[in-house]
């Protein structure tokens, strides 16, 4: 019995290491505000996410004849979280690009969906063990 493997519950997974890896990457834009020539880096994967929930992820599937044959096809995988360095823009002089103002708050930003994947991760688990213990 699969409990904690859904679709859902692995989405959530996956959302709480992007924040994980969103904590660190921001973390690091920080410690290099004065770095000269350093570029800041970016974490995306809600939108990734979001894309492939809405379908608009360009993908081909196979077609399945039997409940048993294997899923082809990237509509059933989740995407990963994907870090990209902005090359293309200048903050001051050095040529970094970290602007701390926006830097922090989206530290404060991704600390708050942190917070609420954990809520929901732990919800889950509740709602799951309050199920097999009535049952």
């Amino acid at each position: 019995m699969q409990l904690l493997n859904g679709t859902g519950f692995r989405a959530l997974e996956t959302a709480l290491q992007a924040a994980n890896l969103r904590q660190g990457v921001l973390a690091n834009n920080i410690a290099n505000v004065d770095t000269p020539y350093f570029k800041r880096s970016s974490v995306s994967f809600e939108s990734l996410l979001q894309n492939e929930m809405n379908g608009t992820t360009p993908s081909l599937e196979g077609r399945r004849t039997n409940a048993r044959h294997f899923t082809i096809g990237l509509s059933s995988l989740l995407p990963e979280p994907a870090v990209t360095t902005d090359q293309s823009t200048v903050m001051n002089n050095n040529l970094n690009n970290v602007d701390i103002d926006s830097e922090m708050t989206q530290l404060a930003e991704n600390q708050l969906r942190y917070n609420s994947y954990i809520e929901q991760i732990n919800y889950q688990i509740k709602m799951k063990r309050t199920a097999l213990e009535r049952g």
